[in-house]
């Protein structure tokens, strides 16, 4: 183009048309000015602060991340309101898509009526769930000849398994039981399998309830795990016949048991009961010593197959095929390296969360390695508060029972932290390819992640396990790298050589790896054996913190620390309880009275189920036993704290102790005219459970808690 070729101040340009036998430039019409976009003054501010900040965060991203919570909200709605007929549900779900259909038009209305949707949701889930999986409960026991498919191994030693059984018929004129499955245990007999039959002579019994009010509801659990009785054989039963090799449950059982059988053979205890916790997620060979200290120092995660070890082994497997797959230089040219390591991440995960047992943790954690390697597929962010909130729909609506374990809450509690703090802190990260860096980092993480995930869990540690572990930053930092870098190698190498043998040498050095760290949690142990005094806490504390979680995970500036901050005042003013000064056994005759040197056993055997969770749950030794006064129809005593009570075993106890006693346990039912202040007799017992009291002197009357509120569900043994 000549310099004059101008024309209205616009440049001439050029283009090659291709097509004919030369090439030639033709000039173009300047493109016309673009429309100028009319001036729009910004919005005037009428807030700041954190309302300010509440309406920049109200936007769709974030919103989702609250629809978990919002479930999970549903779900505890559902089982405080008294329960609700279907028709009631799917009115409520059709009124719900209305409104939805109604608030299409506005955003914010769209917003509250998405969250409300996801409430109901949560309120139908149990329902749902009940109707698809639930059972009937054995209300009596029943003892006689049954066949039994076995379902699922929980676990087993050399001389018993304890078993999942479906099927079960009476195999003579015993009566039929009307429940779908059973836990069994089985003593002696041919070595199980899922799919195999057995028959001989069983006996089952109700699902017991909590040992004591706010403890883990057994029953609820049971019945929507399909387990309507528990049971176990009288004698060696006869295998009927085998199930198919070939099935999936078979084949996944079969690679666990020649794993723990190989785990067995080589390594000694304690460290093949932890070698086969990390590996199988099977913690029944794990000592009790080893569990105890482990969770002192603050690394019983370890024995829980859960993020750690998923992102250990996934990751593993995606750093060591895009390194090897890397060096390929014509092989990285057709495909793409990255994509087909995260694959491979993908199918570790899957498979270790196979032939770990499949606990709630691992599903969670794996669907997180799921969308994390997927994220990487599609070229997406992988570690987002989104995909956490993806992983918690799915958990919570394949498994809404699991939101009241406390292996559902510690983890998502903890990655829900996690993630956060990993939202915070990734804008101010710098790389550095120093070794010396890289270790400092790697220290830095070490102590960011144990904190950040204490913090979270603890709150639900204390509620449900009265433990905290006050040194559990120091017990991670001395640990986790052997964890990390022998420990689980060793452990993924050893799986992978096991069918060729050579697995011995990489056993035994996972083998020295739990040694070695046990030898260090016994140490941080026993620094913070004088620190681990905690507070007894109310149902009201978990929903504190999961009100502290959702504030937490919805915000993202500096407002999100506000919720967890506001949490401990709160927990303090309305979640703290008060020790009992009764706890009433409902399955034994185990009786806890408050003495002058704190619980004291005033019947019952001094070694039983309920007394050691009672002596764990409230940090009472509950071995002295109580001055009593004695004779052939009754026990009578004073507690420390003021009241009387009686202990009557003979109908004539009651003439004397009715008009006296502040208390009466009966062991046989109480006539109705005794008008004693407070009266627990077996009928009680059988309805509602253990009974907790608490004396209040002011009112000469008992604060009692039943384990057993509302007997209208459908999970409770009628």
């Amino acid at each position: 183009m000549a310099p004059g070729d101008r024309k209205g101040g616009g440049l001439m340009a050029e283009t090659l048309e291709i097509g004919g036998p030369e090439l030639q430039a033709r000039p173009l019409r300047p493109a016309p000015p673009a429309p100028v976009p009319p001036v729009v003054a910004p919005p005037r501010r009428r807030f700041k602060g954190l309302a300010a900040s509440t309406i920049v965060a109200l936007d769709e991203r974030r919103l989702f991340v609250l629809l978990p919570f919002a479930m999970i909200g549903g779900l505890i709605a559902g089982l405080v309101l008294p329960p609700m007929h279907p028709y009631a549900l799917a009115a409520g779900a059709g009124g719900l898509a209305l409104l939805l259909a109604a608030a299409f038009a506005s955003l914010a209305r769209m917003r509250v009526a998405v969250l409300l949707a996801a409430a109901w949701a949560g309120l139908c889930l149990l329902p749902l769930h009940g109707a698809l999986f639930g059972t009937a409960m054995l209300a009596r026991p029943a003892y006689g000849d049954y066949r039994a498919q076995v379902d699922e191994i929980v676990s087993e030693t050399a001389s018993e398994h304890r078993v999942i059984v479906s099927s079960i018929a009476p195999t003579g004129s015993d009566r039929a039981l009307p429940i779908r499955r059973a836990r069994v245990l089985v003593k002696g007999g041919p070595d199980l399998a899922p799919g195999d039959v057995i028959a001989g002579k069983f006996r089952f019994a109700p699902v017991p309830g909590p040992v004591y009010p706010g403890g883990f509801d057994t029953q609820f659990h049971a019945y929507f795990d399909g387990v309507g009785a528990y049971g176990s054989t009288i004698h060696p039963p006869t295998l009927l016949s085998s199930g198919s090799a070939t099935s999936p449950a078979h084949a996944l059982d079969a690679i666990r048991r020649g794993i723990s059988a190989r785990i067995d053979a080589v390594l000694p205890e304690p460290a093949a009961g932890v070698a086969r916790a990390i590996i199988n997620g099977d913690q029944s060979a794990v000592t009790d010593a080893a569990r105890t200290t482990m969770a002192t120092a603050g690394i019983a995660h370890v024995l829980s197959v859960s993020g750690l070890h998923l992102s250990i082994v996934a990751g593993g497997v995606f750093w060591v095929l895009r390194l090897l797959l890397g060096s390929f230089e014509g092989l990285a040219r057709r495909i793409s390296v990255k994509r087909f390591a995260a694959c491979g991440g993908m199918a570790a995960a899957v498979f270790y969360y196979g032939i770990s047992g499949g606990n709630v943790a691992a599903l969670r954690s794996t669907l997180m390695i799921l969308l994390v390697f997927g994220a990487v597929l599609f070229g997406r962010r992988a570690l987002t508060m989104r995909n956490v909130a993806i992983a918690g729909i799915i958990v919570v609506a394949t498994d809404p029972a699991s939101v009241f374990r406390p292996s559902f809450q510690l983890s998502f509690a903890a990655v829900v932290a996690l993630i956060g703090a990993y939202e915070s802190i990734r804008s101010s990260r710098h790389r550095d390819a120093g070794v010396l860096a890289h270790a400092a980092g790697y220290v830095k993480g070490i102590v960011i992640t144990s904190l950040v995930a204490g913090a979270a869990t603890l709150l639900f540690s204390i509620y449900h396990f009265q433990q905290t572990s006050p040194l559990g930053v120091v017990g991670n930092l001395l640990t986790l790298p052997l964890v990390g870098f022998v420990m689980m190698p060793a452990a993924v190498l050893a799986v992978l050589a096991m069918p060729f043998g050579l697995d011995a040498p990489l056993l035994d050095a996972m083998g020295w790896s739990i040694e070695r760290m046990l030898d260090m949690a016994g140490l941080v142990a026993g620094w913070s054996a004088h620190l681990r005094a905690t507070p007894l806490l109310t149902p009201w504390a978990l929903a504190i913190g999961l009100a502290a979680l959702a504030w937490f995970a919805f915000f993202k500036d500096r407002w999100r620390l506000a919720g967890p901050a506001l949490a401990v005042p709160l927990v303090v003013l309305f979640a703290v309880d008060r020790p009992p000064d009764v706890l009433v056994s409902d399955t034994t005759q185990a009786l806890a009275v408050r003495g002058g040197n704190g619980l004291e056993l005033g019947d019952g055997k001094a070694k039983s189920f309920a007394l050691d969770v009672w002596r764990a749950t409230y940090d009472d030794p509950i071995a002295t036993p109580a001055a009593l006064s004695c004779d052939s129809i009754a026990c009578i005593g004073d507690s420390a704290v003021g009241f009387s009570y009686a202990i009557i075993d003979d109908p004539a106890g009651f003439a004397d102790e009715c008009g006296r006693a502040d208390l009466i346990v009966a062991r046989i039912a109480a006539p109705t005219w005794c008008t004693a202040g407070t009266v627990i007799d077996p009928p009680e017992l059988l309805a509602h459970g253990v009974h907790w009291l608490r004396w209040d002197a002011g009112r000469k009357a008992f604060e009692v808690r039943p384990a057993i509120a509302a007997l209208d569900r459908p999970w409770r043994v009628p």
